[in-house]
């Protein structure tokens, strides 16, 4: 009774679905509570599913499950509620992922802090993506690998029993008491784990935080699928998309945006694709400078995903260090560079630069010129030998047009790699998809990168690359239009309100090619110690974005988004972006993103009026 009632419900629910649970790759902070991500919308959809009300207002009135779909989403949720119903499980014991390697990496990542050993049990053959030495040797794990004709065969254990299913089962899972984890591989889907037991309660958030960080939920076009098939429909009508096509054309965009002629790399989101990178080049540095130290060096205050993901592959890792990189400011990113560099040469460790350009969310750019100096400088180890140069890992989500990388580029005598966050310009929003390319100097390092992305089954799905091919052409256009209007509205902020501290490009970077349309807001404060202004600050900051978002529902919205076809988005990076980030590198502070098609004269009025009522 009470599964038809779950399968009946379901049914009920995607007949009458929002259609922002298909389409938006990011929903509204004014409507999300981050300590209660994923478990308020369950508690309202668990009402509505007790009142058996599936309608359309009532879907549509539920809260943000998550701010962003990489981490998660509704119809992740409803997926992950409704197996964990069918299940007898609580739904915080089923995770969904769009990699089908991720979830049992995340396991093994929890049991290497906590000394526990691990066993992966399997029937029939492994995806051939699967390559457990690498995962001893370079992520550094301990397991056994065994294979069982069946789960029946799983031994009693002191540690973790892992089984992985091939069967692409969506609904029922054998699950016995034997096992802890059972992941159930989605082929084209991804995968589903499932966390079985109250003694392994302690390790949901863990694998969460993987997911947030290391690769991605289960898309929701694939979670429409996976929930499709619970219910026995047919899936979806797809357009049948030409995926050589479509990959064809946007690796030739790529490379026509970028000015490079080597291989680009596609990802599920851009932090897959920096995970692919850093694994990558940890793998290169493990078999081309055996015993040597690594040393990733990144900004504390960029963006947290950047930030905290650095600090936890260097957790896991004793040859791996972070090394913090002052770029804001009063610290100027070349010197602080060379400083590193200096230090790192002496020690005749392997230095990885991680380094958004503009800064985020200063929208600062360093003098190029001077940088391309520091980076070139050939440095000498303490005892006089030639130090390893470095590889210069760049961030250039909010300037991807800039061909830093081109033969003629600024970085072309550099080994560097760039890559962005495909949720901004390149998709318009539409996708999460990352790319990532290398200059020729750096060209040999994309097979190992290529190599990890793939062994973490984290490459772009056939619709993400689908949108990017729709989306890629039309970017640079996207790219002008908005900076215009983003332009036009800092001088009018310039204007409206003098005393306000506007972080943006100059004009004269921006006849060099630098057109971002994100600026960061310090609006003026009052009060007589440092503490009264700064809550003066964040209050004024926060009625700001009340104002903006009430006034123009349908356009301004309270978002991290960027590089959006349509509005304006606003948010405070202390809150959202820099999230893991230390608290004494936090920006309170407006952070604004526009886009090339906005009532702009509309936002300048509530800003005029905002002005006249502080």
């Amino acid at each position: 009774m009470t599964e038809t009632k779950v399968l009946n419900y379901i049914e009920d629910v995607l007949e009458n679905m929002p259609t922002d649970w298909l389409k938006l790759t990011t929903h509204r902070l004014d409507i999300y509570n981050e300590e209660q991500a994923k478990t308020q919308f369950l508690e309202q959809f668990e009402d509505l599913f007790k009142d058996n009300n599936a309608t359309a207002s009532a879907l549509s009135q539920l809260p943000t499950a998550y701010d962003y779909i990489r981490l998660g989403h509704p119809l992740s949720s409803v997926l992950e509620w409704a197996i964990a119903k069918l299940n007898d499980l609580q739904a915080e014991n089923v995770i969904s992922f769009s990699s089908q390697t991720i979830p049992v990496l995340a396991v093994l990542r929890k049991n290497l802090f906590d000394h526990k050993n691990t066993q992966i049990y399997y029937t029939g053959e492994l995806p051939e993506f699967f390559d457990a030495e690498v995962l001893k040797s370079v992520y550094g794990y301990n397991f056994e690998l065994k294979q069982v004709e069946n789960p029946e065969e799983i031994p009693e254990f002191n540690g973790s029993t892992i089984y992985i299913s091939q069967k692409g089962e969506i609904g029922h899972f054998d699950i016995n008491p034997k096992l802890d984890f059972f992941v159930s591989m989605q082929p084209e889907l991804g995968s589903v784990l499932l966390v079985n037991g109250e003694h392994n309660k302690s390790y949901i958030s863990e694998i969460q935080h993987v997911r947030r960080r290391e690769t991605i939920a289960m898309t929701p076009a694939d979670c429409l699928t996976a929930l499709q098939r619970l219910t026995g429909k047919p899936s979806s009508d797809r357009e049948e998309s030409n995926a050589k096509t479509n990959q064809k054309l946007v690796l030739d965009s790529i490379k026509e945006i970028t000015g490079t002629n080597t291989k680009a790399l596609l990802a599920s989101s851009g932090l897959s694709m920096q995970y692919a990178i850093m694994m990558g080049l940890i793998d290169d540095a493990l078999e081309k400078h055996k015993g040597k130290a690594i040393k990733i060096i990144v900004p504390p205050n960029c963006y947290g995903g950047t930030n905290d993901q650095a600090r936890r592959v260097a957790a896991c890792l004793d040859n791996v260090e972070v090394v913090d990189l002052l770029v804001d400011g009063d610290n100027d990113m070349v010197q602080s560079i060379d400083l590193i560099l200096d230090k790192v040469a002496r020690e005749d460790a392997v230095p990885y630069i991680i380094a958004e350009i503009p800064t985020n969310p200063r929208v600062e750019v360093p003098d190029l010129k001077k940088l391309k100096e520091v980076l070139s400088k050939v440095r000498k180890t303490a005892t006089g030998d030639t130090a390893i140069d470095p590889v210069f890992i760049l961030d250039q989500t909010f300037c991807p047009n800039v061909q830093f990388l081109a033969n003629d580029g600024i970085l072309s005598g550099i080994r560097s790699i760039s890559y962005v966050s495909g949720s901004k310009f390149p998709s318009g929003g539409k996708c999460t998809a990352g790319y990532c390319v290398a200059n020729n100097q750096a060209e040999a390092l994309l097979e190992k990168i290529e190599k990890h992305l793939i062994l973490c089954d984290n490459e772009a799905t056939a619709l993400q690359v689908e949108i990017l091919a729709k989306q890629l052409p039309s970017m640079n256009k996207r790219i002008i239009d908005a900076y215009k209007n983003t332009r036009e509205f800092v001088n009018f902020i310039r204007e409206t309100l003098p005393e306000a501290k506007i972080n943006f490009v100059s004009e004269e970077l921006a006849q060099e090619g630098f057109t971002p349309s994100v600026f960061s807001l310090d609006l003026p404060t009052k009060g007589n110690t440092d503490e009264e202004r700064e809550a003066y600050k964040r209050a004024l900051n926060q009625k700001l974005i009340d104002m903006m978002i009430t006034e123009i529902p349908n356009e301004s919205k309270y978002c991290v988004s960027y590089g959006q076809l349509k509005g304006c988005y606003w948010t405070i990076p202390a809150t959202s972006t820099q999230g893991t980030t230390k608290e004494d590198d936090k920006d309170y502070i407006a952070r604004v993103s526009v886009s090339p098609d906005l009532d702009l004269e509309h936002h300048k009025k509530v800003f005029l009026d905002f002005v006249e009522q502080i």
